[in-house]
């Protein structure tokens, strides 16, 4: 049973942000809230843009953790760089976080951008 309840899945707007997450983890990159807003029809910037792009981020990476696979929303970051606070949550509900500190929420998403890296590299 899904932590997410299904919104976004199986739409046009989940495909295509699947596709761009992995584009971006297979050239090491990230993509920010608003590219991802851009790809929905989503407002550039506000709460409700930031509500449903974390939503959408959030049954991407449930679906991810479901298949074995790192959370793709670890290479999802605001304008400072890093991600918000609902990666982590959702981690937390996943059960693959334990530490609340500040310093364990960084190696966390530090391993899982690596995990998601390493998932999705170009194979030479």
């Amino acid at each position: 049973m899904p932590v997410i309840p299904d919104k976004y899945r199986g739409s046009k707007v989940y495909l295509l942000t699947y596709c761009e997450l992995i584009a971006a983890a297979r050239r090491r990159g990230t993509v920010t809230y608003q590219e991802i807003a851009k790809i929905v029809g989503l407002p550039l910037s506000g709460s409700y843009m930031g509500k449903e792009v974390g939503y959408l981020i959030g049954e991407i990476s449930e679906d991810e953790h479901v298949n074995g696979r790192p959370m793709l929303s670890a290479i999802v970051v605001s304008k400072q760089g890093k991600p918000g606070s609902g990666f982590f949550a959702l981690a937390r509900e996943l059960g693959i976080l334990q530490d609340d500190t500040p310093e364990g929420e960084q190696r966390f998403w530090e391993k899982e951008k690596t995990a998601v890296y390493a998932t999705w590299q170009t194979e030479l």
